[in-house]
């Protein structure tokens, strides 16, 4: 019980402390660093922390303002507080500072971020930003950044930051750095973060540049990410010989001779000693005479040419987030226009599926209706067949066709025939109207510009506007367009077909060339034995004079050939031929 209670307390807590922070969820990045997309599109990034500001100095900050007397209004003034420090750098006056946010961007495969810089221009301060908010990360608390910060799962922290002399185990500044370097290798894993201000600094810079690089090479091996200060510039040449290490530089205002806390991803930074000691007030003197034993250590105007390509840097550098900036958040709106005109064009062939079926549906129900009105007409013709004389044959069999034709015509109107689809030159679309257009796939859309002068129209489809010639749009057939597609090639063929058949032979009068299922065998699916007897039967039992339709299918052959010789020697067939000469799966049969 007290366990759950400690749960939910500390639940509450977090909870409480995101909301005085104005803190954001962070995500984990998976091991492959994710999709393209998580990391805007422009390279992908195992760690992406946005405007970050250090938890704990922002903390202070926040603690500061919330107790200035007479605020009635607390959290909009805190608010409203730190967007104008943001926004100008600086606070107003008796409101504490806050902290710069910074932002850090690893990409991935990198493991070594080598930080150069000056010094208090915040290499520290960054380096800590970044352990605080992986151990924040993964005790479930948000950060005070922007967006969504990603970075990955780190089992261990470890550190080593600040001066730690140590009289009673007899320890130097650099004894003591390097016994908790040998430390901080001996826990390290690969899923580890390792911070190290300052590496192998206090020593020889000869052997120290040494023994970084060796440190630093054995942890690119051995963990997840290390990120370590340092002023040895031969450290940031590492990166042009392995892509698994990464240079950082803190951004230094030679206008103001003043840092501005902001990290350069790729940079290599300077240290501008003399300008920092100078900004601090150091004496003039001194400062000016160092300045002279520099341009005796280094060739003319080199650093006046350092400045300068420095700046150029800069400049260069800004204009390149910008740019980079505008094409993630053009990349945003296209991806997000590019999903909605997917999601529209799903739905449009979802509807244009569901038409379909509800037209084919409609079409077989009144195809059905006509092909049982038909048969009817022809039972009718076959019973007063039987009881007429021949010489009424004619008038019988003029009187059936009347009454085919009657219902051929009542279904397929003469008016609502389908004009010929290549006939598209005098056809002009209207405003509004919809069109299928052949070059987006048969797709629907709408007209918004058609001018009668011109041989293009301009059509909308979802979000996307495209003119088009008119030869490649073409309108949409009405409803009795389609039937009439479907049912005149089938039952006038029928008609002609039946009525043609009793013209030819003057001798003999058959019924009417009408399939129905009465006057079918179907022989598909038999075997050959079974289909002959069952062939045999059906022509013993048919009236004289009349017709039988054989429906032997095609496949293999087998079934056909057996009904043909069945055909071929029965006494009662006077002839048979195909149904149609495109059809060579039915044949018809004339009984004697």
């Amino acid at each position: 019980m007290l366990d759950g209670i400690i749960e939910v307390d500390l639940a509450f807590a977090r909870a409480a402390y995101a909301s005085w922070m104005n803190g954001v969820r962070p995500i984990w990045t998976s091991e492959g660093c994710g999709d393209i997309s998580s990391s805007g599109g422009d390279y992908l990034l195992s760690t992406d922390i946005e405007g970050i500001q250090h938890p704990l100095l922002r903390g202070t900050s926040r603690k500061h303002l919330s107790n200035i007397p007479g605020s009635n209004s607390l959290n909009s003034m805190e608010v409203d507080e730190e967007n104008s420090m943001l926004d100008t750098g600086k606070s107003s006056k008796n409101v504490p500072e806050f902290p710069v946010p910074i932002n850090i961007k690893v990409k991935c495969g990198t493991r070594v971020v080598v930080i150069s810089g000056p010094n208090t221009g915040g290499k520290t301060a960054s380096m800590k930003t970044l352990g605080v908010a992986s151990l924040m990360s993964k005790a479930g608390l948000y950060l005070p950044a922007k967006n969504t910060p990603k970075l990955p799962w780190f089992d261990f922290v470890l550190a080593d930051i600040g001066d730690h002399q140590s009289l009673e185990q007899n320890l130097s500044t650099f004894s003591g750095h390097i016994s908790r370097i040998c430390k901080i290798l001996e826990v390290a894993s690969n899923e580890s973060l390792v911070l190290i201000d300052e590496i192998c600094s206090g020593t020889d810079p000869s052997e120290g540049v040494a023994l970084s690089t060796s440190i630093l090479h054995y942890l690119r091996d051995h963990v997840n990410l290390a990120v370590v200060t340092t002023h040895y510039a031969d450290l940031s040449l590492l990166k042009d010989k392995d892509s698994r290490f990464e240079n950082a530089a803190m951004e230094f205002s030679l206008e103001t001779l003043q840092p501005t806390y902001q990290i350069l991803w790729g940079c290599t930074g300077d240290s501008n000693a003399l300008s920092i000691a100078k900004s601090i007030g150091f004496d003039s003197n001194i400062i000016e005479r160092a300045r002279k034993w520099v341009e005796k250590l280094v060739p003319e105007k080199q650093q006046e040419r350092s400045g300068i390509l420095y700046q150029s840097l800069l400049e260069e550098r800004n204009r390149l987030e910008a740019q980079a900036r505008k094409s993630a958040s053009l990349h945003r709106e296209i991806m997000e226009l590019y999903h909605e005109i997917q999601a529209e064009a799903e739905d449009l062939d979802g509807r244009v599926k569901a038409l379909m079926a509800k037209e084919t549906q409609l079409v077989q129900l009144e195809l059905k209706a006509a092909n049982s009105q038909i048969e009817t007409v022809v039972q009718n013709f076959e019973n007063h067949l039987r009881k007429a004389s021949p010489d009424q044959f004619n008038s019988l069999i003029k009187k059936s066709e009347s009454a085919i034709a009657s219902i051929v015509e009542a279904y397929c109107s003469s008016d609502s025939l389908p004009a010929s689809e290549t006939d598209t030159s005098s056809y002009t679309p209207k405003l509004g109207e919809q069109v299928l257009v052949k070059r987006l796939g048969n797709k629907l859309a709408t007209v918004v510009e058609a001018p009668p002068d011109d041989e293009s129209v301009l059509v909308q489809y979802g979000k996307i506007r495209v003119r088009m010639k008119k030869s490649d749009i073409r309108a949409i057939k009405s409803e009795k367009k389609s039937k009439a597609t479907i049912l005149v090639p089938s039952l006038k063929r029928q008609v002609k077909q039946s009525f043609s058949e009793l013209n030819k032979d003057e001798e003999v009068s058959y019924g009417p060339r009408v399939q129905t299922s009465k006057n079918t065998v179907d022989l598909r699916g038999m075997r050959a034995e079974e289909a002959a007897l069952h062939l045999n039967m059906a022509i013993s039992a048919r009236e004289p004079l009349s017709v039988i339709f054989v429906v032997h299918g095609m496949g293999t052959g087998a079934v056909k050939e057996c009904a043909l010789k069945v055909l071929g020697q029965h006494p009662r067939v006077a002839k048979y031929e195909p149904e149609n000469p495109m059809n060579f799966g039915c044949t018809v049969a004339y009984i004697k």
